[in-house]
């Protein structure tokens, strides 16, 4: 089978996380921050907006006992980004865009290296129109400042005004800035 990769995921060895995660997948869930979530029984994923919530959520896997990185390489879990793929090497996963559904509409997805399953596993209730595979916006970190000017922050959601656009741009927040 394959995930959903939206914006910054998380991915995560379904065999580590219920070997090595401390208290298992019901201690997993607990700091699963948002409604991202979606598992194919081989890899598990998170999703994100900003690289900070990322961090703060890695550190914490790592902390319960999972492993990010040795000599540079995903271990246990990779941060896979929806446009560009994994941000650092990983050999247990194979990234992509696909097409969902008859209409053409595309998708990134990820599988376990091999995986001959090839349905895709999205979060519960998640729909092409109004996801960010549908209406996606990247800005660089180093062009956050230059682009985006921040208005406030309600609920979760930090409001940035976009400069170039004069629309307004919402950032899903799990932690704090």
């Amino acid at each position: 089978m394959a995930i959903l990769i939206e914006g910054i995921s998380v991915v995560i060895r379904a065999e580590a996380l219920l070997k090595k995660y401390r208290g298992g997948w019901n201690a997993f869930l607990a700091i699963v921050p948002n409604n991202t979530l979606c598992s194919d029984n081989e890899l598990t994923r998170v999703g994100f907006m900003t690289p900070q919530d990322v961090g703060a959520f890695v550190n914490k896997l790592e902390q319960a006992g999972l492993e990010f990185l040795r000599s540079g390489n995903a271990v246990d879990l990779v941060v896979v980004d929806q446009l560009r793929g994994s941000t650092t090497p990983c050999n247990w996963i194979e990234f992509g865009h696909i097409n969902m559904g008859a209409n053409g509409n595309k998708v990134a997805a990820c599988r376990l290296t091999g995986s001959q399953l090839m349905q895709i596993v999205t979060p519960d209730g998640w729909k092409y129109e109004g996801s960010l595979s549908a209406s996606h916006g990247f800005v660089a970190n180093e062009d956050v400042n230059k682009n985006l000017e921040f208005l406030r922050s309600e609920n979760g959601v930090d409001l940035y005004l976009d400069k170039n656009t004069g629309k307004e741009v919402y950032v899903g927040r799990t932690s704090g800035n």
